[in-house]
């Protein structure tokens, strides 16, 4: 399902303009963003959790020259686990 796709869907089951459900999405998506990067995680109960994760600086190799040693940097990177009623809905 696209953006475009669910935001038709919003629109239809709350029987909205298609310009406000676009609205709900983008501030639910601009929300996660935010607590992710403030709080390290969003959690909604029976979907799953957001959250920021730390890798480690290592040292990799060079695709493009396998016997050349590169430096990959410590990052923080956004994860998501899925809640036990989001993976029973899947199943």
């Amino acid at each position: 399902m696209t953006k475009t796709q669910l935001i038709a869907q919003i629109a239809e089951t709350l029987k909205v303009s298609k310009k406000l459900a676009a609205q709900l999405v983008d501030t639910f998506v601009d929300s996660v963003k935010n607590g992710v990067k403030t709080d390290g995680e969003v959690r909604i109960q029976w979907f799953g959790t957001f959250k920021a994760s730390k890798r480690a600086a290592r040292t990799g190799v060079n695709p493009q020259n396998p016997t050349q040693k590169i430096k990959i940097p410590a990052m923080v990177l956004p994860t998501f686990k899925a809640g036990a009623e989001f993976k029973k809905a899947v199943r």
